[in-house]
């Protein structure tokens, strides 16, 4: 059954509580905390929160946020498989509904989805030696 207090995701206020929670679940996963933990010790924490609620602002809602960086880049050599993309996506996508609904909510989650496939294959590329920038 559908939950009609549930808004869309439109400012990045929204965003922020979307990555809060988020990041909460993957901090806590059996499978990507460890990964997150070795990534980013827990005093880097409220940096990597930023600049994510930046990411997604400018990505979803096409606002100015002063999100610089290349996301690909930072995944590039991690010790990550289609498991943890996964999961990632999964945690993504229910902390989404659990959260929000609307087109912003479905657009968020497509694009996370987009993003995984595009990071998998550059991975890929890159450990058969094809990729060198991403």
């Amino acid at each position: 059954m559908e939950n009609t207090t549930l808004s869309d995701i439109n400012t990045q206020e929204d965003i922020r509580r979307l990555i809060d929670a988020f990041y909460t679940l993957v901090r806590q996963d059996a499978l990507l905390g460890p990964v997150f933990a070795v990534r980013i010790p827990d005093g880097h924490w409220p940096t990597h929160l930023d600049t994510m609620t930046r990411f997604w602002t400018a990505a979803l809602l096409a606002q100015p946020a002063g999100y610089r960086g290349n996301p690909g880049a930072k995944h590039l050599y991690l010790p990550i498989e289609k498991e943890h993309f996964q999961r990632w996506l999964q945690l993504f996508g229910h902390t989404v509904d659990e959260m929000f609904v609307g087109d912003n909510a479905n657009e968020i989650k497509l694009r996370a989805l987009k993003m995984g496939e595009l990071f998998q294959a550059k991975m890929a590329m890159a450990r058969q030696g094809g990729l060198s920038i991403l």
